[in-house]
């Protein structure tokens, strides 16, 4: 870069493909009365090298820098979880009512009335097994979607992997998810519904599609909830029929070949289907079908994950 002096010629930039330069220490607080910077601090060592340069063409997690700020992460999970049934009366509890009383309404409304057929499964089983994936993939939806608008204080004034904001969104719900697994537990023991087998082995896979396919859309929603706030109110009315999508209250294979072709689309479908088979010895899933809801929810992670880095740049001018 050159300069002329006050009558001398305009300045010239060239073109800078990457700067190397030692990380500054910051200071930050998380908030809700977590004091992040010693964790801050201690990820942003004087020895430790930041490569400023252009946006690569495909997108991509820097693993290296998020293990470095792993523990920031672990304070983003903690501090959620201490606030997500802060001055409640019941407490950690409405992990376990929360599907309890869901599972009623479905049970009487499309067990009793609508008579959605269940397959070779009792429907307390059937409904259960679909409502956890289910209730954890919209949990972790709609807390990703609005993690970085949330954290709107953090983005305007310090740096850190802005993508850890998704990551803890999708991770908190698994805490309600294992707690409300003693409430299926409990019915599977009632209805004597156990795994066939080593093939039980495989459940915790259905599960993880569930979790790519939240964070990959939770990228996705919660870059453009930055700049358009209308997200925040779109989701729920979208959630509201997702289950229905998903074969939550119904067998899969119980319905015609064309509707599960259909269905497939949607990676909930092969999540909850495959999380029966396994954990039920329910219908097995179809291996194509299986492998297009694999693909899509594979697809929609890049695709989250691509725009999410592409507009990262402008959170805090945006936000």
């Amino acid at each position: 870069m050159t300069a002329g002096g006050p009558s001398g010629p305009a300045a010239s930039i060239d073109r800078v493909s990457q700067t190397e330069l030692p990380v500054r220490e910051a200071a930050i607080g998380v908030g809700a009365g977590v004091d992040a910077q010693r964790l801050v601090e201690r990820a942003a060592r004087s020895d430790q090298v930041t490569s400023i340069g252009p946006m690569t063409r495909w997108p991509r997690l820097d693993l290296p820098e998020l293990w470095r700020y792993r523990e920031l992460l672990g304070t983003f999970v903690w501090r959620d979880i201490k606030v997500r049934y802060k001055q409640t009366t019941v407490g950690v509890a409405w992990a376990l009512l929360v599907p309890i009383f869901t599972a009623v309404v479905y049970i009487v409304v499309f067990g009793r009335f609508a008579k959605f057929p269940r397959g070779n499964l009792a429907y307390p089983v059937l409904v259960l097994s679909g409502l956890l994936p289910m209730q954890y993939f919209t949990s972790s939806l709609s807390s990703a979607a609005i993690s970085v608008v949330g954290n709107s204080t953090l983005v305007t004034k310090v740096y850190f992997p802005r993508v850890l904001l998704p990551i803890a969104a999708v991770l908190v719900p698994a805490i309600d998810f294992l707690l409300s697994m003693t409430v299926l537990l409990g019915v599977m023991a009632y209805y004597s519904s156990w795994p066939a087998g080593p093939i039980a082995l495989l459940a915790p896979l259905f599960l993880l599609l569930a979790l790519v396919a939240a964070l990959g859309l939770g990228l996705f929603l919660a870059a453009l909830n930055v700049r358009y706030r209308d997200v925040a109110y779109a989701i729920p009315v979208f959630l509201q029929v997702l289950p229905l999508l998903s074969a939550v209250p119904f067998a899969l294979d119980q319905i015609p070949v064309k509707w599960q072709w259909i269905l497939s689309v949607n990676p909930m479908t092969t999540a909850i289907s495959g999380w029966r088979w396994t954990l039920l010895a329910g219908a097995a899933p179809d291996p194509i079908r299986t492998a297009v809801g694999v693909g899509v929810a594979l697809l929609l992670f890049v695709g989250g994950l691509a725009f999410f880095r592409s507009t990262e740049p402008r959170f805090a001018d945006t936000i």
